[in-house]
């Protein structure tokens, strides 16, 4: 099995989530998340396997997102227009993404990975 492994390279919580997937033999696909940002759907995809809601996509400690606003402004916002923003810029959103297809991780907490990918 190969994950598709989303990530920003300069991102430590990625970068501790790609040391965990090597220390652990697990194949993946490295996808750089800005130069390669996940479409609407595949983003809509993403979200609706990992159960989780979809502001959980937003990257809230980012300066763009600061810059833009979305905290006052998500809210006000459909599902359609969240994933069209999501998806005009990788930096907008959490990182890194892992998935295998059917399975989804948000982000790294080592106890999530041990669970889910091991």
């Amino acid at each position: 099995m190969t994950l598709k492994f989303i990530h920003y390279p300069k991102c430590t919580t990625c970068k501790k989530a790609q040391k965990w997937l090597d220390e652990n033999g697990i194949n993946y696909e490295a996808i750089h998340i800005v130069e390669q940002t996940p479409t609407k759907e595949e983003l809509k995809s993403y979200w609706e396997k990992s159960g989780l809601p979809l502001k959980k996509f937003f990257n809230t400690s980012g300066q763009k997102y600061r810059s833009l606003g979305l905290k006052d402004k998500l809210n006000a916002m459909s599902e359609e227009e969240q994933l069209e923003l999501l998806a005009s810029d990788g930096m907008l959103i959490k990182r890194p993404i892992v998935t295998d297809g059917e399975k989804v991780t948000l982000g790294f907490k080592e106890e999530e990975f041990e669970k889910t990918w091991k």
